[in-house]
């Protein structure tokens, strides 16, 4: 996607706001609050502005979460990532043109890394196991094909890409378990759907799709194994380790042009290393879910998706046997946090959100009015 220089003008000025003034910061005393204190890095949306941030609360029933400190972004962010030193790293989402890494606990100036039209971001960054080097999932503007941008931790410059041979590459991980030459090896989720630089997250073609899971080399990028779905219409887009990082699970995304299709499309695979199975939803809550997984988290108690459309939780057992829809309303981002699962809604977010009843935390003033987005990540 080509920036016409007003655009970026505009962009560049926004940020630049965001970086030197657009600062909010809890008092101290609640920044230094008892080590029980739950902190998560988001992103969120208020009256057409959108921001990152770091939210608080106190384990416990009617816990208010608070926003303890945020910064204004200049377009919707996507994907978040904490750092060792505590900095987090915020992604646009895609067709994205902007990273940023942000201090929340220090007043420095926050990095800006800006795009140069030839590639677009795709909404994910992961760091390096020692944290000193990047990885975000891009895309050519011209050919559409993904490609795994790395780069240096501290300058944000490119230093090397690598091909993740497909296109549409969302969110990747680290799969620790399988190594080559004593490297972990990359997991990346190509979600296949095309689109085009001059109509941006339009879907086009949609009988080309092609999405896969793809495993690389860590080191050089090399591809070691690639594996697809039967079904063609479903978009593999969001990972999760199960606890014992066995199995890695997939939030799903359906695209089929027959809606009672895609009604009762799956919203989770499983990959096991070796094989990719997807994961049926009973017939009466997938029509409700209408094939759309958001987020994706992992527990000793199973798995979760995110359903925005169904205002819930899809939860599974650790083996993929269906559990229930746990209602939230709006719910888009969730975390596992000590083997309990976190889900940020609207007005609400829950702790323990697969126990048999889930521990509420209204949404404190800080937070009235804010539509958090599709992502969430424990920050110490």
């Amino acid at each position: 996607m080509v920036i016409d220089p007003h655009r970026r003008q505009t962009l560049a000025g926004l940020a630049t706001l965001a970086g030197l003034g657009a600062w909010m910061f809890a008092p101290a005393p609640a920044f230094a609050s008892a080590n029980s204190s739950v902190f998560l890095a988001a992103a969120w949306e208020r009256q057409g502005s959108f921001h990152i941030g770091l939210l608080s609360t106190q384990p416990g029933a009617g816990q208010p979460l608070q926003i303890q400190a945020s910064l204004e972004v200049p377009t919707r962010a996507h994907g978040l990532f904490v750092l060792p030193d505590g900095s987090v790293l915020a992604i646009a989402r895609r067709p994205g043109d902007w990273l940023v890494r942000w201090m929340p606990s220090q007043r420095a100036e926050p990095q800006w890394l800006w795009q140069d039209g030839e590639r677009s971001f795709n909404g994910h960054v992961i760091a390096s196991l020692d944290g000193t080097r990047l990885y975000t999932t891009e895309t050519d503007t011209e050919t559409g094909a993904s490609w795994i941008g790395v780069r240096n931790a501290r300058s944000l410059q490119k230093t090397a890409e690598w091909p993740t041979h497909g296109i549409d590459a969302h969110e990747l991980t680290w799969d620790l378990r399988t190594t080559h030459h004593g490297t972990p090896t990359l997991i990346v989720a190509n979600g296949g759907v095309p689109t085009a630089p001059e109509t941006g997250r339009v879907k086009r073609d949609l009988e080309t799709m092609d999405s896969s899971i793809v495993r690389l080399d860590g080191h050089t990028g090399r591809l070691l194994g690639q594996w697809r779905l039967p079904d063609k219409r479903l978009s593999l887009r969001h990972l999760a380790w199960s606890p014992d990082a066995r199995t890695l699970g997939i939030a799903l995304q359906a695209e089929h042009d027959d809606n009672n299709v895609k009604d009762a499309a799956p919203v989770l695979a499983l990959f096991d290393g070796t094989a990719l199975r997807v994961v049926p939803t009973p017939e009466h809550i997938a029509q409700s879910i209408h094939g759309y997984g958001g987020s994706m988290a992992a527990t000793p108690a199973g798995w979760a998706v995110s359903c925005p459309r169904a205002n819930g939780i899809a939860t599974y057992t650790p083996r993929g046997e269906w559990r229930g829809l746990v209602p939230l309303p709006e719910v888009c981002p969730l975390a596992a946090h000590g083997g309990a699962l976190w889900a940020g809604g609207l007005g609400a977010s829950l702790q323990h959100a697969q126990a048999a009843a889930p521990v509420n935390h209204p949404h404190g003033r800080s937070l009235q009015g804010v539509r958090l987005d599709n992502h969430w990540v424990l920050a110490a």
